[in-house]
Order: C-alpha cells, then sequence, then structure tokens
C-alpha cells in the first residue's frame, strides 16, 4: 500500500457526477491514512480535503495541511536546495516577507536548537514543505518547528507538491503567494495578492533599534557593523577572530560610526532590494577610503551601488548550500552558501573603481568585488554559513589583514 498519492488536476474535464466520485474517493483515501499530494487550478476540488491552501498570483493553487501558525500571509515565493539547516534559514532575516519552499523532502525532524538561532525573532513569511515531522529526534532539541513557527506568527503547509512548485518557480520566476484558508474561494484569494503592496522596508523592521557592543578576550580590532538584518554567525565569526564588534542600526550616519574609532566596517546581509536603502548607500560613500570595508550578500550590493555601480533581480535568485563559486585571482572554486534575490550588474563595473573578483559558475553573475587601492571588497555569498559549507571563512581573515595594513600606516 502506497504511503503517498499525487493528483494532477484530478477532476479536469469530468462532469459534475464524475467529480463527486473522485472527491468522495479522495476523501475515503485520506481517512484511510494515506498522504493526498494535489495540484489543480480548481479550488473547489483543492477545498474539499485540504485545511489550507498557497495561491500564486497566476492562479496556481497548491492544497496542503496547516502547521505553525493560521495566520494568513502574502509572500515572495523562492525555493532553498539545503539538505539541513532549515533553523538557520528559517530565521535568517534576509527571508523576510518570503515564503521559503524547502526541496529537501523532510522538515522538522531534528527540532529546534537553542544556538542555532540567526536572529532573536525570526521574520520569514510563511514555509512550504513537503513533508512535516512534529516528533524531533535530537537531544540538543528543546521545542519542534511549529511550536516557534506558532511564537513567532510564522504559517506553514505541508503535504505540498514542492517538487512541482520549485520547478514552476525556476520556470517563471519568483512570484507573490497567499497562504490562506481552505475555505478562500479563487476570486477572493487574487484580489489579495492584487491589493496588497510591495513592502520596501524590510530593513528597517529587521536592524537594530540601539548601538550594542559584543567584545572577546583579547580583543586586537574593533569593527563597527551595519545592521541590515545581520546573522548572529557573522558576529560570531568576528569575535572568533578577537574583534569588538560594534552592531549600529542600518540608518546610522557616517559620522556616528566614525565616532565609534572603528578599525574597519561591515555591511551585513539583508532582505529585499539593495536599492530600498539609500541611507546605506550614501553612508558607504562618505567612508570610502577612510576605513577597511567588508560587504557580504546585501552589503556587497550596496557597496557596488555606493561605487557607481547597478543591481538586478535575478529570475528565481540563488539560494541553498551547494552554490559554485571561481575566484578570478586564483582560480580556485568554493562551493558557497547563498540566499539573495539581486545581483550586481557585470556590465555596469565599469568605469567604476571596483573590479570583479568571484563569478557563480551556475550562471556567471558577480560573485565579489573589490577595490584594492580602498582596501574595499565584497562577496554576494555567505561566508559565515549557517548552514552551508564552510570553504569561504578565509574571507574574515583577509578583512583582518586590511585592518591591520591599516594599523601599520597608521
Amino acid at each position: 500500500k502506497p504511503e503517498y498519492l499525487i493528483l494532477d488536476e484530478p477532476i479536469a474535464g469530468l462532469d459534475p457526477l464524475g467529480r463527486e466520485a473522485v472527491l468522495q474517493l479522495i476523501t475515503e483515501l485520506n481517512r484511510g491514512g494515506m498522504t493526498i499530494l494535489m495540484v489543480s487550478h480548481n479550488a473547489d476540488c483543492l477545498g474539499a480535503y485540504a485545511r489550507r491552501l498557497l495561491v500564486l498570483e497566476d492562479g496556481q493553487i497548491y492544497g496542503g495541511f496547516a502547521f505553525g501558525a493560521a495566520s494568513d500571509r502574502v509572500c515572495e515565493l523562492v525555493f532553498n536546495t539545503s539538505m539541513a539547516g532549515y533553523q538557520e534559514i528559517m530565521s535568517d532575516p534576509s527571508y523576510t516577507d518570503q515564503a521559503v519552499v524547502f526541496t529537501y523532502p523532510l522538515i522538522g525532524n531534528y527540532g529546534m536548537a537553542a544556538d542555532d538561532y540567526e536572529t532573536d525573532t525570526p521574520t520569514v513569511g510563511a514555509l512550504v514543505v513537503r513533508e512535516y515531522n512534529d516528533s524531533p529526534s535530537n537531544f540538543r532539541s528543546l521545542s519542534a518547528l511549529d511550536e516557534v513557527m506558532r511564537r513567532y506568527g510564522i504559517p506553514g503547509i505541508c503535504g505540498v507538491d514542492t517538487r512541482r512548485l520549485t520547478r514552476s518557480i525556476r520556470d517563471y520566476g519568483t512570484r507573490r503567494a497567499l497562504l490562506t484558508d481552505a475555505s478562500t474561494p479563487l476570486a477572493d484569494a487574487l484580489r489579495v495578492l492584487q491589493s496588497t503592496p510591495t513592502p520596501h522596508d524590510a530593513v528597517s523592521r529587521v536592524s537594530c533599534r540601539e548601538r550594542r557592543t559584543q567584545e572577546p578576550a583579547g580583543t586586537r580590532f574593533h569593527v563597527v557593523a551595519v545592521d541590515c538584518g545581520m546573522k548572529k554567525n557573522i558576529v560570531r565569526a568576528l569575535l572568533a577572530r578577537g574583534c569588538r564588534v560594534t552592531i549600529v542600526p542600518w540608518n546610522t550616519p557616517a559620522r556616528d560610526i566614525e565616532a565609534c574609532r572603528p578599525d574597519g566596517v561591515l555591511l551585513s546581509n539583508g532582505p529585499g532590494d539593495p536599492t530600498d536603502v539609500p541611507e546605506v548607500i550614501e553612508t558607504v560613500r562618505a567612508l570610502r577610503g577612510r576605513y577597511p570595508l567588508f560587504g557580504i550578500c546585501l552589503g556587497h550590493q550596496i557597496l557596488s551601488l555606493a561605487y557607481g555601480a547597478r543591481t538586478y533581480k535575478l529570475k528565481f535568485g540563488h539560494r541553498g548550500g551547494n552554490h559554485p563559486v571561481r575566484s578570478l585571482q586564483t582560480g580556485r572554486i568554493e562551493i558557497t552558501s547563498q540566499n539573495h534575490s539581486y545581483a550586481v550588474d557585470a556590465d555596469s563595473l565599469a568605469g567604476t573603481a571596483l573590479a570583479p573578483t568571484h563569478i557563480n559558475l551556475l550562471d556567471g553573475t558577480i560573485e565579489g568585488v573589490a577595490c584594492a587601492q580602498e582596501r574595499v571588497f565584497g562577496v554576494q555569498y555567505h561566508p559565515e554559513s549557517a548552514p552551508g559549507p564552510q570553504d569561504s571563512g578565509y574571507l574574515f581573515d583577509r578583512f583582518i589583514r586590511l585592518m591591520e595594513e591599516g594599523k601599520d600606516n597608521v
């Protein structure tokens, strides 16, 4: 007896009697313990069995079962191919306002550990999974994923055909989707999607509100980190290298950063379009050439914009832990952790002080830039990992060397 039954447009072309017979069969199989995975453009079909619906703005409907918070949510739909690390992913502020489709089929099986959060308050829009496990087995786990999602108001849907959904995102690009109750008519869901404005304030919502400092024993350097939605592991990487880290809000002006007397400035990752934060771009323009600057992900894009380059939105972005990146300086290939929707336009680097340093081997996009004269560099991927491979930790060491050179030249 199979555990799953996948039905693709199960009532398409049937007369009313045929539809009723199919829906009755689905109900009986579901009561018998079989998991039904259905894909349809017909809300009546899915509403007959599903507790939740995922409605895409192009009219596609995916049915499933609720976990996490019970609220409705409009999100940008993206997929992540990582095979582990769902806790780090769901707590990464870069996923603010996004519904993450996990391509790995089993989520929740090792629970949630206290030390693995990348922010104190997760702001991911929603989670979309094939199979959710609510009985985690892990000695480090303190709670189930469902419990954490309810605590922070994050809705989820399981039992979804995530393979088909991922193919749709890959083939047609990211789209907005509404996660809603199964009783919501399709016309109402589409109206909600059309009337909900696209947010442009994600960075201001996830950045810290006040300045704070973390200091290890044996401090060597002082780094000011501009928090645009920074992951905790970036701070951990700097602390492990003997840096005192002063974390400042995203809109901190250059004069206040200068007053901290840093040895270097880090521009963090974060959510959304880099052009939504002109304040940070202006801050970088005021600081360039005065301190070593290191940009990560969104910080890399902001750095590039400050130097006169342009950015653009990718068709479906890069999200996962297995993206190959080649260094143009050494030829070395790194397997990297990535999470972004935007990239730097390669042609726009001409005429700026920046030069490309890394490229993505999957699509040839820019993965790193640098200006050696001004001790500035940025990478599109995540050298702090969490989750993902640790091939790129040397970039933090490069930042340390730039700060050392700065002190030697004083």
